[in-house]
């Protein structure tokens, strides 16, 4: 073909172009569509896990709803617990309390039963010691009678045995 002033080739420049052609898509197909290819898988498979992760918060936020809602849950849980507790604890203390007084109202009856047989003993005692006393007592101013009359019916019959 023809030259071209600064001795360019028309025909070179054309073969450059077929070359840069069958380059460009030989590259095209050999290099561009896997690494397109891998790209695309690349970016699906990142896109994929920001939805996993995505999912996992929306999972994360539920759980701690859920860990708050159980929370309030077990404030009011404990509370009802300890007031529970509390009324048993009440309830058993007056059951002991109710025991307790029973068991001295026991203990005080025996002592008044013990107390009163004491003293039941004690009074049936003196009155035998005082009915013992009072025989005694009685003897004596019967013998001490019968012996001052005793004495004065001998005395009275020694005198008329003198006076005669």
């Amino acid at each position: 073909m023809g030259n071209l002033p600064l001795n360019i080739d028309i025909q070179q420049v054309l073969l450059h172009l077929l070359n840069f052609t069958i380059l460009f898509a030989g590259m095209y197909f050999i290099l561009y569509k896997p690494v397109r290819k891998f790209m695309d898988a690349r970016e699906e498979h990142f896109k994929q896990l920001e939805e996993e992760a995505k999912g996992k918060v929306e999972e994360g936020e539920k759980a701690k709803v859920e860990y708050e809602e159980r929370l309030k849950n077990a404030d009011s849980e404990i509370n009802a617990k300890k007031e529970q507790a509390g009324k048993e604890t009440f309830a058993e203390r007056e059951r002991i309390i109710t025991a307790a007084n029973e068991e001295a109202a026991k203990i005080v009856k025996k002592a008044k039963e013990k107390a009163q047989s004491e003293h039941d003993r004690i009074l049936s005692d003196a009155q035998k010691e005082i009915a013992e006393i009072v025989n005694e007592a009685t003897e004596k101013i019967v013998l001490d009678s019968k012996l001052d009359t005793y004495d004065q019916f001998l005395n009275a019959a020694k005198k008329e045995g003198n006076d005669e």
